[in-house]
């Protein structure tokens, strides 16, 4: 115990903030006036601070082996601080390991793992989230296109960025994969009259989507589907796709072949946007020191990231080209604090929502991967990729002209960034 407790002193002297930690027997050390206490409860957990192992220290939090007084964001300024050098240093590994990892890829991404896992986190409660997303529902990064924008008017402008860079005109078949509370798929039909299919494997968002549908009036030609993207019908391309916050549950391996099922779902000229979380370090497929970890085990069981790099060479590979490549990962980080910032300010609330034996785990587990996810964002750890892509151009095409009519996608980018 006494090397354990030197060990965390150390640590506690070399932090930015003042931080005071409550011993399991009692003892108080550290800061005298902190900005943020440490409650531990064993001494397992001491250790998980002295060796800067922020993952694991979330695991305790959530296991109830620490509680914390003082703001969240001081909690997550204290988890950067005691980290040992970077959580994305990962070594390339040889080729036995490189084999495994894509092995291990495969089994975890079927059908039906896939739809355990997508129901684990998003059905977990429908009034849960509604507490501390927008109006609208839209759990993806948000787009502060001004800088005073709220989260509610920076989602509207995400959406709308979203469909001004596919081009979306009225009578155009739309499909957004993986389209959640149905913010994009709404959003597209009221305000540019396409005819609009979104997927699903969440039961709840399933539900949600079609009440809403229906209410609105736009049964005619809005539809919500319980499906995977892996069983979409391929005989009536679409004119623009969109992915959103879905393809960081596909898996490393599946990439090539779920961005060549893309490109078979999508008209000649016709264009996609891939908006994803991506990894922040080349080779790694989730953030180190533990974190990849907690997200796995409490949050999203199944995802996986990886580089932008990586992910560009697998769209060539599917036969897709890339016209646009945007990183919001600033506006990811704003998106996330403010949706941490909300839970914190309603945690009884919160409470009330979540049923069962592991409801209070659960609101700690969220507390943490909220604004844990808010600092990797910060921190470059992770980042977040809006990229625009269309059928690779063949011989023949007019692409010397400004408009050229097999084409949707004009050479300058004003039609993207004009209000």
């Amino acid at each position: 115990m006494s090397t354990v407790l030197s060990l965390v002193e150390k640590k506690l002297a070399s932090l930015p903030l003042p931080v005071q930690v409550q011993l399991p027997n009692g003892e108080i050390a550290g800061a005298p006036s902190p900005r943020i206490k440490l409650i531990v409860r064993d001494n397992a957990t001491l250790l998980n601070l002295a060796n800067g192992q922020t993952g694991k220290l979330g695991e305790d939090y959530v296991e109830g082996r620490f509680d914390f007084e003082g703001p969240m964001r001081d909690l997550m300024l204290l988890a950067s601080s005691i980290l040992e050098g970077s959580p994305v240093d990962e070594a390339r590994g040889n080729a036995f390991t490189r084999m495994v990892r894509h092995v291990i890829s495969v089994v975890r991404h079927s059908k039906e793992r896939d739809a355990k896992q997508i129901q684990f986190h998003y059905d977990i409660s429908d009034d849960f989230y509604k507490l501390w997303l927008d109006e609208r529902r839209v759990y993806s990064c948000a787009y502060y296109a001004q800088p005073d924008y709220t989260l509610s008017q920076a989602q509207e402008a995400k959406l709308d960025h979203i469909c001004r860079k596919l081009r979306l005109h009225e009578g155009e078949r739309f499909l957004d994969i993986g389209a959640g509370w149905g913010g994009l798929l709404l959003w597209a039909a009221e305000n540019y009259g396409v005819d609009a299919t979104g997927i699903t494997l969440s039961r709840n968002q399933h539900a949600h989507v079609n009440r809403l549908i229906e209410e609105k009036g736009l049964s005619g030609r809005v539809r919500m589907t319980l499906l995977d993207y892996r069983e979409l019908d391929e005989t009536q391309p679409y004119d623009k796709i969109a992915s959103v916050g879905m393809f960081e549950h596909v898996g490393r391996a599946q990439l090539q072949g779920y961005f060549a099922k893309l490109n078979r779902l999508l008209r000649p000229g016709g264009l996609i946007l891939n908006h994803g979380i991506t990894a922040g370090g080349v080779y790694n497929a989730e953030v180190g020191a533990g974190m990849g970890e907690f997200i796995e085990k409490y949050i999203f069981p199944g995802g996986e990231l990886t580089h932008i790099g990586n992910e560009l060479i697998q769209i060539a590979d599917a036969g897709l080209e890339d016209l646009d490549v945007e990183n919001l990962r600033p506006h990811y980080a704003r998106t996330l604090w403010a949706w941490s910032d909300a839970l914190e300010a309603q945690l009884d609330a919160a409470r009330a929502t979540l049923k069962g034996d592991n409801a209070e785990r659960s609101l700690r587990a969220y507390r943490i991967y909220l604004a844990g996810c808010a600092m990797g964002f910060e921190n470059a750890w992770i980042a977040i990729h809006q990229v625009l892509l269309q059928h690779k151009p063949t011989r023949g095409r007019s692409d010397e002209l400004d408009e050229p009519a097999d084409l949707s996608y004009p050479w300058r980018r004003s039609y993207i960034y004009k209000e």
